[in-house]
C-alpha cells in the first residue's frame, strides 16, 4: 500500500513537472506576428500607446522595444506624410552611418561638422488627432501589416486599458488566421 501511494506521488509530480516545463516556455517567450517579433510603439492620442505596450508586453504577444533601431515594426495611430517624417527622424542615424561606411575619420568628422544641428528627435506628439485607428507598420519596407480600429469612449485610464486589450486581442488572433 505504501509503495502504491509513493508510486502514485512520483507520477503527479511527474505530470506537475512536465506541466510546468510545457507552460513556462509558452508564457516567456513572445510570439511572432506576420514575421515581427519586436515593436517600438510611437506616442499616440490619449496615451493609448503605454496601454498598448502593456498589454503586449504582459501577454507574451510581442516584445515592445524603446530603442527604434531593435524593432521589426512600428504600431502607430496614423500613417501618411508625418509618419514618414518620424521614421526619417528615427532612422536618419542608420543611414549617416551607411554612408559614412566607406569614409576616413577626417571626412566623417567634417561631415558631422558640416550637418550640425540637422538632426532633430521625432515629435513626441501623437501623428494624428484620429484616435482609434491603429497600423502595424514593417520597419524596412513601410508596408501596412495590419491595421484596426476601436475608438476610445473617452481618456480615462480604464477605458484606455480596455481597448489596448481589444486591440491587443484582435492582432493576436490576426496572426492566429493568416499562419493557417
Amino acid at each position: 500500500m505504501i509503495r502504491d501511494m509513493k508510486w502514485l506521488s512520483n507520477v503527479a509530480l511527474s505530470i506537475a513537472t512536465f506541466a510546468l516545463c510545457a507552460i513556462v516556455p509558452i508564457s516567456s517567450a513572445h510570439a511572432e506576428i506576420f514575421g515581427v517579433k519586436t515593436v517600438y510603439l510611437l506616442p499616440m492620442a490619449g496615451g493609448l500607446d503605454q496601454y498598448l505596450a502593456l498589454q503586449l508586453t504582459s501577454g507574451g504577444v510581442l516584445q515592445v522595444v524603446t530603442d527604434p533601431k531593435k524593432a521589426d515594426a512600428i504600431l502607430t495611430d496614423g500613417i501618411g506624410a508625418r509618419l514618414e517624417d518620424s521614421l526619417s527622424d528615427l532612422y536618419r542615424a542608420d543611414d549617416k552611418a551607411k554612408a559614412d561606411k566607406g569614409k576616413s575619420d577626417k571626412e566623417k568628422a567634417d561631415t558631422d561638422k558640416s550637418n550640425a544641428g540637422d538632426f532633430t528627435h521625432p515629435s513626441m506628439r501623437p501623428l494624428s488627432s484620429s484616435r482609434g485607428l491603429v497600423f502595424l507598420v514593417n520597419r524596412t519596407s513601410r508596408e501596412v501589416l495590419w491595421s484596426t480600429y476601436e475608438l476610445p469612449a473617452n481618456t480615462q485610464p480604464d477605458e484606455l486599458k480596455h481597448v489596448a486589450e481589444k486591440i491587443v486581442d484582435r492582432l493576436a488572433k490576426a496572426n492566429t488566421k493568416t499562419a493557417k
